[in-house]
């Protein structure tokens, strides 16, 4: 594994990709800031303001609970700490996780005693609850603070307590979400949604029915949580007080410091949002998103005997409809009980997307705009339901892959069946992403074929030119698999993952039709 991990490292070494560096930003009147002091300032008024706490929400604290939930076991603690992701960045105390896995038992026994203690007391260490910040620029200006992510960086030690502290209410989410959500849960991710979204499109148009999407933005929706609201809607959700008092407490007297190449800001309190980089934080913003749907109250359309009228994965929302009065009204009650928990749509970024053409329309007064495409989870989905434009962009993005490596392809030290297993490792995964939906016809299969030869002839070097003839290139290379044998074998894994599932929403999808009458022939 660390020989794998080394490799990989010198190839993206070697690679000399640009990476984009934080260097100087602007000021909130957008003049450029210089000097180190002003751009620590600058930072540390971004994110202060980012995360201040309304003051009208006072905090509403019950107290330490008596009723507790059954004792940590350190079976659990030992778990815990041997799923914890190895050569990560330590915290505030500098403490790798390294260091406890080789300690062992000894270490389980401390780390036991130490959650224990957090468990029946309900409060933790002030070195859990800070967080390093630092943030990383988007595509785009990167000047802008509000252009940039943050990842952050905290203690190894609370990593521990946290993974203990989500598996024992991981029974409740399950209980509560919905099939509709697929972010961050067990067996699920982009791929069934990118699967939903097409397999509704598909029978939309066998049964000649125009469907209606929209694919909701909001403004940094996991930064505007509200603290008070989120207590409550766990208490709605049956979640017990204990386990509400534990998280209560955690987030209680939160602190971050922003760290950039021009040092490190002052200790600033966050008074909202879930917590960054914590394992946690995903679950409870599908909690909070859930309480949201539940409260729209939205209509919805009967698609395999099942009434469906949206699709989650994490903050990224899609509403269904059967026609534009229909949608207009979904969208306008999530915007309401959206706003009341304090989330906002991002306008801007909101889409509309149907198969029969529409004219844009208006959300109090702010434009919506239609689209005739829309990325959804990393795939382009179309308005037509169509394939072949995901195809070509993924092959494009295949291309870009490989000329990156050229360097390495390039290099005479690296064995020539090393090379082959790169491009496996590296460029084929970039076309095949979300390939398990993909309905590939004759020009598509050709297409998918001329790329796999084009990656082989750029690894050979050998020209189109060339008077080599494809057989000859396929047998100095010996593939085994092919491209597009690798992509049936993941359809096939996938539908027959499916095919195990009981009752589960993308067999539903997959297997069900839509109300409405098929075109002849």
């Amino acid at each position: 594994m660390g020989k794998t991990r080394d490799l990989f490292k010198k190839i993206r070494d070697s690679k000399g990709t640009f990476h984009a560096k934080m260097g100087l930003i602007k000021d909130r009147n957008g003049m450029d800031l210089t000097e180190a002091e002003d751009i620590k300032k600058r930072w540390q008024e971004y994110t202060e303001e980012l995360y201040k706490k309304d003051l009208h929400d006072p905090d509403n604290h019950d107290g330490v609970i008596t009723d507790l939930e059954p004792d940590i076991l350190e079976c659990e603690v030992k778990w815990a700490l041997e799923s914890i992701t190895t050569n990560k960045a330590s915290g505030g105390d500098r403490i790798p996780v390294e260091l406890f896995q080789i300690l062992k038992d000894d270490a389980v026994k401390v780390l036991h005693s130490i959650c224990q203690q957090i468990w029946k007391t309900q409060q933790w260490p002030q070195d859990w609850k800070r967080a390093v910040f630092i943030p990383i620029p988007k595509k785009g200006n990167a000047k802008e603070c509000s252009n940039c992510r943050t990842i952050a960086l905290s203690s190894h030690t609370s990593k521990v307590m946290l993974k203990i502290l989500q598996a024992r209410l991981q029974q409740y989410m399950n209980r509560e979400l919905p099939d509709v959500q697929a972010g961050f849960r067990k067996g699920r991710g982009t791929r069934d949604q990118i699967a939903n979204i097409r397999w509704i499109m598909e029978r939309a148009r066998e049964f000649q029915k125009s469907i209606y999407f929209c694919f909701i933005d909001y403004a940094k929706a996991f930064d505007c949580v509200d603290h008070n609201k989120l207590w409550k809607i766990l208490k709605e959700m049956g979640i017990p007080d204990h386990l509400i008092c534990l998280l209560r407490n955690l987030y209680a007297g939160q602190e971050a410091t922003v760290r950039t190449g021009h040092g490190t800001t002052d200790w600033f309190p966050i008074g909202k949002g879930v917590r960054q980089g914590c394992i946690l934080s995903p679950c409870l913003f599908n909690l909070y998103a859930e309480y949201i749907m539940r409260n729209a109250g939205l209509e919805e359309i009967k698609i395999a005997g099942r009434n469906i009228n949206n699709l989650r994965y994490a903050d990224d929302t899609t509403l269904i409809a059967e026609s534009e009065e229909q949608l207009k009204s979904l969208l306008m009650k999530v915007k309401v009980e959206s706003e009341k928990v304090g989330l906002k749509l991002n306008t801007q970024k909101t889409k509309i997307m149907v198969s029969s053409p529409i004219t844009s329309w208006e959300i109090d007064g702010e434009t919506v705009e239609t689209v005739s495409d829309f990325i959804l989870g990393g795939s382009k989905i179309t308005a037509d339901g169509d394939c072949s434009h995901e195809i070509k962009r993924r092959l494009l993005l295949g291309r870009k892959v490989m000329t990156n490596l050229d360097s390495i392809f390039k290099s005479r030290d690296i064995t020539l069946p090393t090379k082959v297993r790169l491009v496996k490792a590296m460029v084929f995964p970039v076309v095949m992403y979300g390939c398990e939906s993909w309905t590939v016809k004759k020009a598509e299969s050709q297409r998918i074929d001329a790329f796999e030869l084009w990656c082989w002839r750029r690894l050979l070097r050998v020209p189109w030119t060339a008077r080599r003839s494809n057989q000859s290139i396929l047998k100095e290379i010996s593939p085994g698999i092919s491209l597009e044998g690798m992509m049936l074998k993941l359809k096939l894994q996938y539908f027959g993952h499916l095919m195990r599932r009981v009752d589960s929403l993308e067999k539903t999808l997959m297997l069900g039709g839509i109300e409405g009458k098929r075109r002849r022939g």
